[in-house]
């Protein structure tokens, strides 16, 4: 008998953990983190929990056996089936027993590594590096008798995919999120295409955008983007997730009509050196003299951060203080401390360009 059970992600936006079992076969379906449930008791980076079993304790994980790395118990889950890198639905696979099989798409699992190599995960810094199981669109995964397809779908982070699973009492469509105004909408279109001839007996699928309102195109982003920037005589200072590729994009080719330079952050610079080896991306290459790589002041930098400054073009504070015309600057909120030092002129302008909300309260 096949059942499914929710352990997250319903009434909610993200912590999608989604138990499928049929028969003896235990699957999840992502393995997140609920933002909401976290902030009541946490604030990430500065307030962490010190115990991980206290996350258990306090509700932020379910009770399970057999599941987690600090519980001594065998092992009771045969797989985790990732359908994209948004720590609303993987944050929590540090926590996983390695023991367990996490099936992911190829680029999925190069963004992973690069998050434990920068120590990114918002719980567990450690991460897990490597031993991903990875596929990609056409290919069929195995987990005893239950059939895994993977489809790709568009969504503000590469590597998104939507699954067709095959129980022994029927089949399972999980969407994953996805959206159909981006650069890449004909990935979510070929979904549709093979769940309709599937023949899905249920539909599991997100509902953050289930509304009337208008959405742009990532198409009339840029031409927004190019529009303020054009009248922009100072300093442009941008913001968008590191992971979300399409987004860079269009910064990047608003950067290049407006004659500017495009400053990214050593992080995004690194996850941009692991991920421009793959065609399928077209993300713009590090080598280009379009884009330069902020170096904040630090008294040490960690091995990837100067593996990053060893082979880019590097500006510091004071250097993009003397061209704020000329670039445009990639700065999360924890980079605001460097604008004491770049000394934005009059006439500067700062963009909040996220995608897509990640907790109620951004959805609002």
């Amino acid at each position: 008998m096949a059942w499914l059970v929710f352990y997250g992600g319903v009434g909610e936006v993200g912590g999608n953990k989604v138990l499928l079992e049929d028969d003896d076969v235990r699957i999840f379906l992502d393995f997140g983190v609920s933002f909401s449930q976290m902030g009541k008791f946490y604030s990430a980076p500065f307030l962490l929990p010190k115990r991980e079993e206290g996350l258990v304790e306090l509700r932020l994980l379910p009770p399970l056996k057999g599941v987690y790395k600090f519980d001594e118990s065998y092992v009771s889950v045969d797989a985790i089936i990732v359908s994209h890198v948004h720590m609303d639905h993987v944050g929590f696979l540090p926590m996983v027993k390695e023991e367990i099989p996490v099936f992911c798409g190829e680029t999925a699992a190069t963004i992973m590594d690069a998050f434990t190599d920068m120590k990114r995960w918002i719980i567990g810094r450690e991460g897990r590096k490597g031993g991903f199981k990875t596929f990609r669109t056409g290919e069929k995964l195995r987990v005893g008798d239950v059939e895994i397809r993977p489809i790709h779908v568009d969504h503000s982070v590469p590597g998104s995919y939507g699954f067709v699973i095959h129980t022994s009492e029927g089949a399972v469509a999980y969407t994953g999120d996805f959206r159909i105004y981006g650069a890449k909408s004909e990935l979510t279109e070929d979904f549709v295409r093979v769940v309709e001839e599937e023949g899905v007996d249920v539909l599991i699928t997100e509902a953050t955008n289930i509304s009337s309102a208008y959405v742009s195109s990532e198409r009339e982003v840029g031409e927004k983007l190019n529009y303020i920037v054009r009248n922009t005589d100072g300093l442009v200072i941008a913001y968008f997730a590191s992971t979300d590729i399409d987004r860079l994009r269009t910064f990047y080719e608003v950067a290049k009509r407006n004659g500017r330079k495009l400053v990214v952050s050593v992080r995004q610079a690194y996850l941009l050196s692991k991920l421009e080896c793959d065609p399928h991306l077209n993300v713009p290459s590090m080598s280009d003299e379009q884009i330069m790589v902020f170096k904040k002041r630090k008294r040490r930098y960690e091995k990837w951060e100067e593996e990053v400054l060893e082979k880019e073009s590097a500006v510091e504070a004071g250097d993009v203080s003397k061209m704020q015309d000329k670039v445009i600057l990639v700065a999360s909120l924890y980079d605001f401390e460097e604008l004491i030092d770049v000394k934005p002129m009059p006439g500067s302008c700062y963009i909040y360009s996220s995608s897509e909300p990640f907790n109620e309260e951004m959805e609002i």
